[in-house]
């Protein structure tokens, strides 16, 4: 019974796999460790799995999608390790439907990881998503009817083209063979080659689902016969591999349609599947010599990767990239930053600061408001635009009026950038809402898989399409996709060129809104802006001689030759929150090019530009209002516990400090701005308020001490899951950020709101 069992064809596949197959048992693994919440979860990579939506509709649609794409990976995996390993098993020649009985009997590994996924996600949903055991077997029933719909075609179709060895020599198959010539020799090596091969094999399921014994007296049928079997069927592999392919690749002719834009996860799962079909391809052809040409190919296109084909820009959409690039050094840096040019800056300004004083009578002075948001994806856009309706309704919508200037970064920009938008519609057009519901549900909605989605098709390819914008063209990539994504979700309200907001902001109709993405060359801010301020790049004490370094470019003077006033506001807006590997670094017009990425690597809570603007115009301040108030809307908690950190294992040693700087990166910039906030205080000509806001989970609630007399969170608290750094969200995920607000810290915030005195 041993020998039967250790001996089986299921098991020996299995073996044989974990001897020469690891790379095609990787992608398994990375999927089995998302599926069970062990890989990515910070980054909510499990929830496009468990949690998958389409047309932004968690639905059977959705997860009969994903089963699609499984059962294709399944395939590419089935026909990949057939194409490799099927020649060792000689027996299959002469059995009845060759690939059909090697699928059944390499199946260990696909059917654990499906028992597994439909598991959790019975499990997730239950858990976190839908109230009805039956909603949930409706999802599960869409992914299984995908799922089982795609095995079908596909083994139907394998098995009437592929051809056992008693069929295939009994038709006019073989001549039609004879004229494949390489694939022929390429397989007549590998059948010598395991003619002394180790690989035995005694009992294998067959399609009819019997254990039989292996047809052992395989002496009197001829290798080069045998050689046709597996050649036909290989031949009948690469046929629907290359359909595969080619149709993923042909999607992206249509990926800007919503109906195309398949889930994220599916786009993953398809990725994996070419992946696994190349590799096999290039180790079937290549053989032994398959690691040295993939090295080789590697360093030879890592060699010619600097040449232009490879390095068109990822564009700003508005900018003018035609003509000579502009230099970029530090004359042209110090050039910008005139000390004539700084002076104009201010006197722009502070004609800007009356027309917002203008705003209140002249007899009693208001208060003046800033607000700090935090970078942090799409949470921290839902938060922070969640945070802002509701400050809005509790100072009798007074905030928005007295605020003067918004700062922060990423997702928190995003949010607050689509709440000034529909502040300013209100402003025009008094009938137009912007406190209603119905805006946070354009903000949440998903957004990553166009992304994703074109990031397969398009990015990992040559990029060749174009869009258009203000009469030029632009190679369209993944973060065109993220702003025709966010330009959808919130209606067009947003997708405007800057210069449109120059007038709203001189005339005070709508705060400053600078956006400040870090640049990677020499880690100096871009400020991004209708209204100029290069009086943020450089202080005072510079102008009048100091050895200090710049820090920060005025993005309108700088590119004036370059149509800095088109730039797309949603470009604007990427450029401030580019994620690393979902939404490229955008390159801009100079020489040597300059490169912009996220803007919370300088500084994630906005706290540092909003301090210095009061201390540039702390003169004014002083004299024209009643006092400051800044407001910060943290998508992260301030104050944690300090946890035991149990002894690392080796491998945890090697990779501790990266970890330690990424953990503590929040942690840093959090003291760095606390520092800063008390200093400007104490010395600071005008009084000083700072309301905080939060988002908090549950166990913070309980480190805290926010439970009841039994030692619970209270009722209303429970259930509540911290949000993932993504550009989706579950609808768990906005349940918890939506619900933060009634947390007792955030809402003593909202009762110092709404007990402003707004004028004195």
């Amino acid at each position: 019974m041993w020998d039967k069992f250790l001996y089986s064809f299921p098991v020996q596949l299995f073996f044989l796999h974990l001897k020469k197959n690891l790379l095609l048992l990787s992608f398994w693994f990375v999927l089995f460790l998302i599926v069970v919440q062990s890989f990515g979860t910070v980054l909510g990579i499990p929830f496009l799995f468990l949690d998958p939506e389409y047309l932004n509709e968690v639905s059977w649609r959705s997860f009969f999608i994903v089963g699609v794409t499984l059962a294709i990976f399944t395939m590419a995996f089935q026909m990949t390790t057939y194409i490799l390993d099927g020649a060792r098993f000689k027996f299959l020649a002469v059995s009845n439907r060759p690939f059909l009985q090697f699928c059944l009997n390499n199946s260990i590994i696909p059917v654990i990881f499906h028992v597994i996924y439909l598991i959790a996600i019975f499990q997730f949903q239950q858990n976190n998503e839908v109230d009805t055991q039956q909603a949930v077997w409706k999802l599960i029933l869409g992914f299984l009817i995908g799922n089982l719909f795609t095995y079908i075609i596909l083994l139907v179709y394998f098995g009437a083209t592929n051809k056992d060895f008693f069929i295939l020599f009994a038709d006019s198959v073989e001549k039609r063979l004879r004229k494949t010539k390489i694939p022929r020799a390429n397989m007549l090596r590998r059948i010598k080659d395991t003619q002394h091969s180790r690989d035995k094999v005694l009992y294998y399921f067959d399609i009819s689902f019997n254990f039989i014994p292996v047809r052992q007296d395989l002496s009197k049928f001829e290798a080069q016969k045998l050689l046709k079997v597996f050649d036909q069927n290989h031949l009948n592999l690469v046929i629907i591999q290359t359909v595969l392919i080619s149709s993923i690749f042909l999607l992206s002719i249509f990926r800007e349609n919503p109906y195309v834009q398949i889930p994220a996860a599916a786009s993953a799962i398809l990725l994996m599947a070419i992946l696994t079909m190349m590799i096999g391809a290039i180790t079937f052809w290549l053989r032994s010599w398959a690691i040295p040409a993939v090295l080789g190919a590697l360093i030879l296109f890592n060699y010619f990767s600097d040449i232009p084909l490879f390095n068109r820009p990822h564009a700003a959409f508005g900018m003018d990239y035609s003509g000579e690039p502009l230099a970029y050094n530090m004359d042209q840096i110090r050039a910008h930053l005139h000390e004539d040019s700084v002076k104009l800056d201010k006197e722009y300004m502070l004609k800007v600061l009356n027309n917002w004083r203008g705003k209140f009578p002249a007899d009693k002075n208001p208060k003046m408001v800033f607000i700090a948001t935090s970078g942090g994806g799409q949470r921290s856009a839902l938060w922070t635009l969640h945070v802002l309706q509701q400050m809005q309704l509790a100072s009798d919508e007074n905030l928005f009026k007295h605020t003067q200037m918004v700062t922060g970064a990423s997702g928190g920009m995003i949010g607050a950038a689509f709440f000034r938008e529909l502040y300013l519609r209100h402003q025009l057009n008094p009938t137009s809402s912007y406190l209603t519901p119905e805006f946070l549900d354009q903000i949440a909605a998903d957004n990553l898989n166009p992304i994703i989605f074109s990031l397969l098709v398009n990015d990992l390819i040559f990029r060749t399409q174009y869009a258009e914008f203000d009469g030029k063209r632009y190679l369209k990539d993944r973060g065109f996709a993220f702003e025709n994504q966010l330009s959808i979700n919130t209606k067009g309200v947003l997708d405007k060129p800057i210069s449109d907001y120059q007038g709203p902001e001189r005339q005070a109709l709508i705060p400053l809104l600078p956006i400040t993405p870090l640049i990677t060359n020499d880690g100096r801010k871009l400020i991004i802006s209708p209204t100029p301020m290069s009086f943020l790049a450089i202080s005072d004490e510079r102008l009048e001689g100091w050895n200090e370094k710049n820090q920060g470019i005025d993005f309108q003077r700088f590119f004036v030759e370059k149509d800095a006033m088109q730039l797309r506001f949603i470009s604007a807006l990427r450029m401030g929150a580019s994620f690393p590997f979902i939404t490229p670094n955008v390159q801009l017009p100079t020489n040597p090019r300059m490169e912009t990425m996220d803007a919370g690597l300088s500084d994630n809570f906005g706290v540092q530009d909003a301090l210095k603007f009061m201390h540039i115009f702390r003169d004014w301040i002083t004299k024209n209002t009643s006092g400051v108030i800044l407001v910060t809307i943290r998508d992260s908690e301030k104050f944690t516990e300090i946890k035991e950190k149990p002894n690392p294992r080796f491998l945890q040693k090697l990779f501790t400090p990266l970890q330690n700087i990424y953990v503590n990166w929040d942690n840093v910039q959090t003291l760095h701005n606390e520092a800063l906030f008390t200093r400007f205080k104490e010395k600071a000509p005008f009084h000083i308020q700072r309301i905080e806001f939060e988002y908090s989970t549950e166990e913070f609630l309980r480190e805290r001490g926010i439970v009841d007399a039994g030692g619970e969170v209270p009722t209303n608290l429970r259930d509540i899951q911290r949000a993932s750094l993504n550009w989706r969200l579950t609808a768990q995920e906005k349940k918890s950020i939506l619900e933060t607000i009634h947390y007792p810290f955030n809402q003593a915030s909202l009762r110092r709101v709404s007990e402003v005195k707004w004028m004195d």
